[in-house]
């Protein structure tokens, strides 16, 4: 038997690409972004009670990694790329169904619109259903999971002098906290883990509507270079 369903929105994100995205929610509060609901749920009826929310669960597609062929065992990031496990054990982005879901923090609820933070959604992300995040039945005190127990640690971040001021001027000029956004994301390391970084090589991601370019200039240091127009 087979079912279809239908977007309630669509998320507007500051991630305009896949890369440097945080691999779980939460783990970059100052990524921010609004669900644009569509009709019908784009009436204050369906968000009524809501604003006494802090947190929401939002079910959504991986639109840009939907496949055909359903994968048995797939290779996480958090493994560093090279150890397989079974897609059920992961929360790779190669999922049947093309299927997430991710906690995030509401900011601000309007008629339509839903403003979030500590989002890891890809803008344009397709959001299928929100559900408000409930404490008491939602936190399992006692739960573990051995493969992924905490963050992995965070790499040191120094930025270039004229890197950092124009970090500041766009965010002045979006209204956004673009420089703790940008810390927060590369301090993940976005780079694959079993890639070796190359001093010379630059890596570049848009946030929002600029270009952030930065290198390593020693295993486990990014040093931003430079913060430009997309």
């Amino acid at each position: 038997m087979s079912h279809s369903v239908t977007p309630v929105g669509y998320l507007r994100s500051c991630f305009k690409e896949k890369f440097a995205i945080p691999r779980q929610p939460q783990l970059a509060p100052a990524a921010r972004g609004v669900l644009e609901l569509v009709a019908p749920f784009d009436r204050a009826e369906a968000v009524a009670g809501l604003e006494q929310v802090s947190h929401v669960w939002l079910l959504f597609l991986f639109h840009q990694a939907l496949e055909d062929t359903p994968r048995l065992k797939v290779r996480p990031p958090r493994l560093g790329g090279n150890q397989s496990i079974g897609v059920f054990a992961s929360r790779a982005t190669h999922r049947p169904n093309g299927i997430g879901q991710s906690v995030v923090k509401l900011e601000r609820v309007e008629p339509g619109r839903l403003w979030l933070s500590g989002i890891d959604l890809l803008d344009g992300t397709p959001v299928l259903d929100i559900k408000p995040y409930v404490p008491y039945a939602d936190q399992v005190p006692e739960a573990f999971n051995r493969i992924a127990e905490a963050p992995p640690p965070q790499v040191a971040l120094e930025w270039h002098e004229a890197a950092l001021a124009q970090a500041h001027e766009h965010a002045l000029r979006l209204g956004e906290p673009l420089v703790a956004l940008i810390e927060q994301c590369l301090r993940q390391d976005p780079r694959p883990a079993y890639q070796v970084p190359e001093p010379e090589r630059r890596y570049g991601v848009l946030l929002w509507d600029v270009q952030v370019r930065w290198h390593y200039p020693e295993p486990g240091r990014i040093r931003v270079l430079e913060v430009v127009p997309g």
